[in-house]
């Protein structure tokens, strides 16, 4: 009998390896690490992971949350949150997390690079339009700095506007000086972390069985 449920173990998550690139053992480690979070239930909620001990103090918690409902993770075309995630959803998005391989190609590598910078940027991205406004990218630098304690909501608001017209200057930097920056585009925002090694960096570590620590953007190592 055991014989028979390991030959056909591989059928059973073949369609969640496919589309994730995870192994059938990663796959069995988090579905562990989702009936932790979700109380051995078929679905997990914001309240779920609103409770981890490592995204206690994290400046952006919330943004971090919301982009795992968000339904732009899904490799999808859909928009959108979801209330809850079943497993095959919450793989989905942490298939954004996956590091390469020493059997990755360049290929390869270069479209894992892309799908963290998408999951980046639709988690600055709030309203769903497809750019990072100066009010948006201004609540994530306000949340940062101000949590931080050693600046005033103030000042992180100024710090927040001068990042916003470098960032319009270099990606436009033909425009006049009455007109209006829309936004960060995804292209431009490719460009703003062209020389950012992503593929190793951004990374969650909380999915771990047993552990309880999350990493997500750039690191300090």
């Amino acid at each position: 009998m055991g014989a028979s449920q390991t030959r056909t173990e591989p059928n059973e998550f073949q369609d969640m390896m496919d589309k994730t690139g995870f192994s059938v053992e990663q796959i069995k480690n988090l579905r562990k690490r989702f009936l932790q979070l979700s109380g051995n239930e078929e679905t997990i909620s914001r309240e779920n992971l609103d409770s981890i001990p490592a995204l206690a103090n994290n400046p952006i918690k919330k943004e971090i949350i919301n982009a795992i409902f968000d339904k732009r993770n899904q490799h999808e075309s859909e928009v959108g949150s979801f209330q809850e995630i079943g497993f095959e959803q919450f793989l989905m998005v942490m298939s954004h997390f996956r590091p390469p391989t020493l059997k990755t190609t360049p290929e390869e590598k270069e479209a894992l690079r892309k799908e963290k910078l998408r999951f980046l940027f639709n988690m600055h991205d709030t309203d769903n339009d497809g750019t990072i406004t100066l009010d948006e990218y201004r609540k994530v630098v306000e949340e940062l700095l101000s949590k931080s304690g050693a600046i005033d909501p103030e000042t992180a608001k100024g710090i927040a506007d001068a990042a916003m017209l470098e960032v319009a200057s270099t990606n436009v930097p033909q425009m006049a000086p009455d007109e209006f920056y829309e936004g960060i585009t995804f292209e431009h925002f490719e460009q703003i972390l062209e020389g950012l090694e992503m593929e190793t960096r951004m990374h969650i570590r909380f999915l771990d069985v047993g552990t309880a620590t999350m990493r997500c953007g750039r690191s300090t190592s």
